[in-house]
C-alpha cells in the first residue's frame, strides 16, 4: 500500500507505521472517528438541554 510504511523490530516485527496524512489524512481520521464511537457506544447519554442548564448554572453559558 503507497503513503504507508512499517517499522520493524530487530526481530523484524512490526511496531510502528507511519501514515502520509496528506494521501490518507481522511481514511485516518474516519478510522479514529469509529475508534471513539465503539469505545463510548456504552455510555450513558446526556440530553444537549441537561448540560446548557448545567453551564448555565455555571455561568459558562448565557443563551
Amino acid at each position: 500500500m503507497t503513503g504507508v510504511r512499517y517499522i520493524t523490530d530487530d526481530k523484524g516485527e512490526r511496531t510502528d507505521v507511519v501514515i502520509n496524512l496528506r494521501k490518507h489524512g481522511k481514511s485516518l481520521e474516519d478510522f479514529f472517528d469509529f475508534l471513539v464511537f465503539e469505545e463510548r457506544k456504552n455510555e450513558e447519554t446526556v440530553s444537549l438541554e441537561s448540560i446548557l442548564d448545567e453551564l448555565k448554572t455555571e455561568g459558562r453559558y448565557k443563551g
